[in-house]
């Protein structure tokens, strides 16, 4: 079984490009995208449509509401069973494509056996968090974890809390339980990210924002706006959406806005594409 990872920042045209790649080989596909596993936010997540997928099967689309759980080892245990399954099935390929990179290292390398966290445990920490503040987290993990704490990216607010999630949970430092070594997987590997240069890039992200407004990312975040504190609505493109609803900022504001944070996110998707000498770039 061959694995055919295709990444790259966002906007770029990965999708487009697994799919004319998975009509070729006669294959399917598995996305890599941690936004688009949840249903009801189509337009903010880019889910390709039935028309974009080409009549190619994609897996883990919409498949879950928004309150609900997932995370990078959910990724790792769906993703190898669809392998298995279709290995099983006859096909000796598949292309992963997204650009959650946590997702393509769970899938790629393995995650550390990290405890799954449990519902009482998540809602005493976030509760933690939202009475105490951030800075309460960054102590708790000085406390408990200083190892951690001194390797860890401090404004991550998410990652923070998770890490102090997996010390309540377990009882034992994060630092003790990573090890950040690579498992063996039973199939061949081969990894390709999208290169462009950065002007066309942020192009492509500007028009996209355009065409999402367009396309009605306003009434969508709308109708999602009683979640707003799921942390699937965590995301660029609602966050602004959200505080444009809430006076914070104007309409074309909020816009500006969503089109300079994606355009932060892709930087932040480029660097850490930078960092892993096993892919092969595609230049556009």
């Amino acid at each position: 079984m061959k694995v055919i990872v295709l990444t790259g920042p966002t906007a770029s045209g990965k999708s487009a490009l697994a799919v004319k790649w998975a009509r070729e080989m006669g294959c399917e596909i598995i996305s890599a995208d941690s936004r688009q596993v949840y249903r009801h936010m189509p337009i903010c997540t880019a889910v390709p449509s039935e028309e974009e997928r080409g009549g190619v099967t994609h897996h883990l689309l919409e498949f879950l509401e928004p309150a609900d759980y997932y995370s990078a080892a959910c990724f790792e245990e769906d993703s190898l069973r669809l392998i298995a399954d279709m290995e099983r099935r006859g096909l000796d390929r598949v292309i992963v494509c997204g650009g959650s990179m946590m997702y393509i290292d769970a899938l790629t390398r393995g995650l550390d056996s990290l405890p799954t966290i449990s519902a009482e445990v998540r809602q005493e920490t976030l509760q933690f968090f939202e009475q105490e503040g951030i800075e309460a987290v960054r102590e708790e993990l000085r406390r408990l974890d200083p190892k951690y704490y001194a390797e860890a990216d401090l404004r991550n607010h998410r990652r923070l809390i998770h890490a102090l999630e997996i010390i309540r949970q377990s009882g034992i430092p994060v630092s003790e339980l990573r090890t950040g070594a690579a498992k063996e997987r039973p199939f061949e590997i081969e990894k390709y990210a999208i290169d462009m240069a950065r002007e066309e890039l942020f192009d492509r992200i500007n028009r996209r924002v355009d065409l999402m407004i367009t396309n009605g990312l306003e009434e969508e975040a709308q109708r999602l706006l009683p979640l707003r504190g799921e942390n699937a609505l965590n995301t660029v493109g609602f966050k602004e959406m959200f505080a444009w609803f809430d006076g914070l900022m104007d309409r074309q504001t909020a816009i500006e806005r969503i089109k300079k944070n994606t355009r932060v996110y892709a930087k932040k998707q480029l660097t850490w594409l930078k960092r892993d000498p096993t892919l092969r770039h595609l230049t556009t």
